[in-house]
């Protein structure tokens, strides 16, 4: 796949998505998912697209979109164990949606909120599955009965640590103790959003209207993990990428024998 050059727009340029933008992207993904089945729905690139924001080294489009999508190498055809566009316009639409998608998310991490209220806040594209299926008739949901479904918020949080573990080494803890302290809680907050939801069913977090299908324990973890993202996005910004040790050979004495191999002492050969 080549470059795309997804230069992040300022702020003054993101327009935020409306309900159709995010029926496309789910369209095209059930497109490239006839042709390869491990393409993940919307919810878990939502994740893993808050992720790579968040990342300690800029990861290009073509390395991340590779490792979401199963998309050869540049240079490589796809085959059956590699997703694949069905056209150019289908994967420059996707590159736009995903675009538009990504400079709505920075702007929102990078904004100073107070309150996960705030129209400015980061709000994950998230689905309530169980809520759904709560909501239809009975007939219906007997389809589902033996089905495991997501807690809700469950598929984000898996998309945001599989690119983390996809990228370990930018995730590494700093050696700062109290940076890799911050680290670790931020991590785990949404490593807990991983997990099941236990809890007796109490709210619908999607609609004041909708059958209770998430315990309040599982909200108010979902607004920890929110804010954990907005720690680790400050976190990485603060530290900025890693600055590789540059480790210069040890010098020979002056009487030692050369290391070129010569026979001669330094001082006579290289060190002259």
């Amino acid at each position: 796949m080549t470059n795309s050059n997804l230069t992040p727009a300022t702020s003054a340029d993101t327009a935020w998505m409306e309900t159709e933008a995010f029926d496309e992207l789910d369209a095209i993904l059930d497109d490239l998912r006839s042709r390869y089945d491990e393409t993940p729905q919307w919810e878990f690139c939502e994740g893993f697209m808050a992720a790579v924001i968040c990342s300690r080294r800029p990861i290009p489009d073509y390395e991340y979109l590779g490792v979401l999508l199963g998309l050869p190498v540049e240079g490589e055809e796809p085959d059956e164990d590699s997703g694949s566009f069905a056209s150019d316009e289908q994967r420059e639409r996707f590159i736009a949606l995903w675009k538009q998608r990504w400079n709505e998310v920075e702007t929102a991490l990078d904004a100073e909120v107070d309150s996960l209220e705030d129209d400015a806040c980061y709000h994950p594209e998230v689905m309530d599955i169980r809520g759904v299926v709560a909501d239809m008739p009975p007939e219906e949901q007997a389809a589902f009965a033996k089905a495991d479904l997501p807690a809700f918020a469950q598929v984000w949080a898996l998309g945001f640590m599989f690119a983390v573990e996809s990228w370990s080494d930018e995730w590494a803890a700093p050696r700062d103790k109290d940076a890799a302290k911050w680290l670790d809680g931020a991590l785990q907050a949404i490593v807990a959003m991983t997990e099941d939801d236990t809890g007796a069913p109490e709210v619908s977090p999607l609609s004041e209207e909708g059958t209770p299908s998430t315990s309040i324990a599982r909200l108010n973890a979902f607004g920890e993990a929110i804010w954990a993202v907005y720690d680790l996005r400050e976190l990485w910004k603060t530290m900025g990428p890693k600055v590789e040790t540059i480790r210069k050979e040890a010098t020979p004495g002056r009487n030692d024998p050369c290391s070129c191999g010569s026979g001669k002492k330094y001082k006579k050969c290289c060190g002259a």
